[in-house]
């Protein structure tokens, strides 16, 4: 992975500077969206772990989601 992320890095750099500040960008808001979902999943994680959670009714959830 790591190897990988150096090869994308090493191509971004040789781009326009206007173009490496938008993939940086990009790349940030990337981070930043993987964290938030990283840091509900542990919330949750949490909650089932303390018996908190509550039974879903998974076609009611997908009514829910397709309006």
């Amino acid at each position: 992975m790591i190897k990988t992320l150096d090869r994308a890095i090493a191509e971004v750099t040789a781009l326009p500077d206007a173009d490496q500040e938008e993939i940086g960008r990009q790349l940030l808001s990337h981070v930043e969206k993987l964290r938030g979902l990283r840091e509900e999943l542990d919330k949750g994680v949490r909650s089932l772990d303390a018996e908190r959670g509550t039974m879903l009714d998974i076609e009611e959830f997908i009514r829910r989601k397709s309006k």
